[in-house]
């Protein structure tokens, strides 16, 4: 589910740079993370979701954290902007970008805590 948060994310990480490029979990990495239940939109709708976001330029989707890494290293992009709850954890791909931007939350919306209301 996109909330404002995640509106704001991208157009602040948009204003960065020439375009946005985001990447997307596939259903079976979501599975695999989160659990059977997960996830809760599909990717199809996600990627419709995200499309509708003017701030974006191009979305890709990534089966493996290799791949999220392949993906990454082929892009080489200048900043990679990540939401600051990964803030001292590892960044998958950061040594193939020049500058990794955290980006804090606005709000507390997640599709974890909305499930387990």
């Amino acid at each position: 589910m996109i909330h404002r948060g995640h509106v704001e994310l991208f157009k602040y990480a948009q204003s960065l740079g020439d375009e946005l490029l985001v990447g997307i979990d596939s259903d079976n990495k979501v599975k695999k993370d989160k659990g059977k239940d997960r996830p809760f939109n599909k990717l199809e709708d996600r990627v419709e979701v995200l499309k509708s976001i003017k701030y974006i330029n191009k979305i890709y989707n990534f089966d493996t954290t290799k791949g999220l890494e392949t993906l990454i290293k082929e892009i080489s992009p200048d900043i990679m902007v990540i939401g600051s709850d990964w803030k001292d954890k590892t960044i998958i791909g950061e040594k193939y970008t020049k500058e990794v931007i955290f980006f804090d939350r606005v709000g507390d919306h997640s599709t974890t805590k909305i499930l387990n209301l």
